[in-house]
């Protein structure tokens, strides 16, 4: 290496604001939540499908609504095209239905597991890129298509295996209707947007928000508040909205899918209070139009929603004349995993293999390699150390990545046909002949052996 590169400045090595590196503890957290999410979305029949990063700017620009606009990533690449970096998936799912409606047909069910990017400020959970993990039903305006979306949260949260917590629905039309009923439908798209804000900023500020960007008094302000703001059970609250909607016909039809929606989870047997209704939720984006949710955890309010989604009927009306309604939610997989981490329930380990065959006797590299090939043919995962090094060493690995079970031999053992087996959690040792290696360490590991995809 020549002088002047050895004194050249260096770049230091940093992320960006609002970024961030996955370690592989963290990186195999998230796989495992993924994984989850997936096979509970299978289980419902969604398919997967992927779109690109990039779309065109009209693509995505007004949309979400004048703020989600402003977060969007949006230059123009090396073609002088106007491009942006989806901010969702949905907007995309909506152009991608658009283009591919007549191969897939309809309903149609999908998955899609991919990162997006918002210019937004960073907080506990929040990036500027993160994962969704979205699900949605494409041209069914069946309320039976909101009902499911709820019951997917639901087993979702309780495979991964969240004790408390609560589903909050709504449905965009009961305060569409709420609105008219108070001469307030036309400002009712900025009236929402401003109400979505409830849980962040408090009702004082809402307020002044729909005072000064709505251009509403303040008491009619206080008064979109009051109703949204209603309490009780569900079935008192909708008794309270069925007075204050009654005449007007899409605040009615919203109402009525709502009861449906409670009758359902009834029927189901979800645990009492699981499901609550909260007018309040408007949901930010403008795109939606019937039933909303959003998903909080008992133990941590605090951190937001981490699972929230909703009907959008009129979307893929910007790109198809078809009739293309949509209902869907998305996991927000970086702030479940914030959530995740503080309650402990995430694995410190940094090997995705439980098993660490050591290596002692480097003429004999072959044997240590055979028997982690036995140990993956029954399922097993297994990492072989590299290089002949002492024990103390080689331990020190294993227990920094968190290995459960090490498999030590060397010139006597191998001589014997035998292994040593160690226990990493305990530090129990026993000496084990080299037939019986397979199964002693299947009943180690018991029944948490991860499988080899």
């Amino acid at each position: 290496m020549s002088k002047d590169n050895r004194t050249a400045r260096k770049i230091k090595p940093q992320t960006l604001r609002g970024f961030r590196d996955f370690l592989p503890n963290q990186m195999m957290a998230r796989e495992h939540l993924i994984d989850t999410a997936r096979s509970v979305y299978r289980s419902y029949g969604f398919a997967p499908i992927d779109t690109p990063a990039l779309e065109y700017a009209e693509v995505l620009l007004g949309k979400g609504g004048d703020e989600s606009d402003k977060q969007v990533f949006r230059f123009t690449d090396q073609g002088d095209r106007d491009v942006a970096m989806r901010f969702d998936l949905t907007v995309p799912l909506a152009r991608y239905s658009a283009q591919h409606i007549q191969e897939l047909g309809t309903p149609f069910r999908r998955y899609h597991i991919g990162a997006v990017w918002r210019g937004e400020r960073p907080a506990r959970g929040r990036y500027r890129e993160f994962m969704q993990c979205d699900f949605d039903t494409i041209g069914s305006d069946s309320n039976a298509a909101d009902i499911e979306t709820l019951m997917v949260i639901n087993d979702l949260f309780e495979r991964i295996g969240i004790e408390r917590f609560t589903m909050r629905v709504n449905n965009r039309l009961v305060l569409n209707g709420l609105l008219a009923m108070n001469g307030l439908e036309d400002q009712a798209s900025g009236i929402l947007r401003s109400l979505d804000k409830l849980d962040k900023i408090g009702r004082d500020k809402v307020v002044d928000e729909m005072m000064e960007k709505v251009g509403i008094s303040r008491e009619q302000a206080g008064s979109v508040l009051d109703m949204a703001q209603l309490q009780g059970s569900p079935l008192e609250i909708m008794s309270s909205l069925e007075g204050m909607l009654s005449g007007n016909e899409v605040g009615e039809l919203g109402l009525a899918n709502l009861r449906e929606l409670f009758q359902t989870v009834s029927d189901c047997g979800l645990p009492e209070g699981r499901v609550v209704l909260d007018v309040s939720i408007a949901r930010g984006l403008d795109y939606y139009t019937g039933t909303i949710y959003e998903t909080f955890l008992g133990d941590l309010p605090g951190i937001g929603s981490v699972c929230s989604g909703g009907r959008y009927d009129n979307l893929a009306q910007k790109f198809t004349s078809q009739k293309l309604p949509g209902v869907g939610a998305s996991l927000g997989v970086d702030r479940m995993l914030a959530a995740m981490e503080e309650l402990g329930m995430t694995e410190t380990a940094a090997t995705p293999a439980p098993v660490l065959v050591t290596m002692f006797a480097r003429d004999r590299a072959g044997s240590y390699i055979a028997m982690a090939r036995r140990l993956r043919a029954a399922g097993i995962g297994v990492e072989v150390f590299p290089d002949a090094k002492g024990i103390g060493k080689q331990m020190k690995y294993a227990d920094r990545k968190g290995f459960k079970v090490a498999l030590i031999a060397g010139g006597d053992e191998f001589d014997a046909g035998n292994w040593q087996i160690k226990g990493l959690a305990d530090g129990s040792q026993q000496t084990v002949a080299d037939n019986d290696v397979v199964d002693v360490v299947k009943s180690l590991l018991a029944t948490d052996i991860p499988v080899i995809p």
